[in-house]
């Protein structure tokens, strides 16, 4: 069993205990969601460190979605409500990389391609290189835009 799916279980004990309703109703949707990704597809399977990462950035992002849907709205209490879920989600999920950190990444990854003067073509290739570097510490979106933007 994986370490980090038993941290979370033992933090939804603790939450309910200390009758922290927003952090257990949170980690109640994240083990299930850990629970469908193990059973999903035609065998069950038991999900590593790096997988159950991997669904708490999925989590994470509809949590960000959520919340600026509803912003836009004017569903201000909902927002509010996916904010707090993010935050408690956050916990989990290894510290964010910055811009400037994503950049450096994104510049080592075309310089060991050679991706420099091939424009757009070269894009599959470089993501390639950085995704996994990345993985559940950035947006692929903000990789992805950078990677556009150097790739010119």
């Amino acid at each position: 069993m994986s370490i980090l799916k038993d941290r979370l279980r033992a933090d939804l004990t603790t939450a309910i205990k200390s009758r922290d309703e927003v952090r257990s109703s949170t980690l109640r949707m994240v083990l299930t969601a850990i629970t469908n990704a193990e059973v999903a597809g035609k065998e069950h399977r038991e999900l590593s460190d790096d997988d159950i990462i991997g669904v708490l950035s999925t989590e994470a992002k509809k949590r960000r979605e959520a919340a600026v849907a509803f912003e836009e709205g004017g569903r201000v209490e909902m927002a509010a409500k996916e904010q707090a879920e993010g935050v408690v989600i956050a916990d989990y999920l290894p510290e964010q990389l910055n811009e400037a950190e994503i950049s450096a990444l994104v510049t080592a990854a075309v310089e060991k391609t050679g991706a420099a003067g091939e424009g757009m073509k070269a894009m599959g290739k470089v993501m390639g290189i950085v995704t996994p570097q990345v993985k559940g510490r950035a947006d692929g979106g903000a990789v992805a835009a950078e990677v556009r933007r150097q790739l010119g």
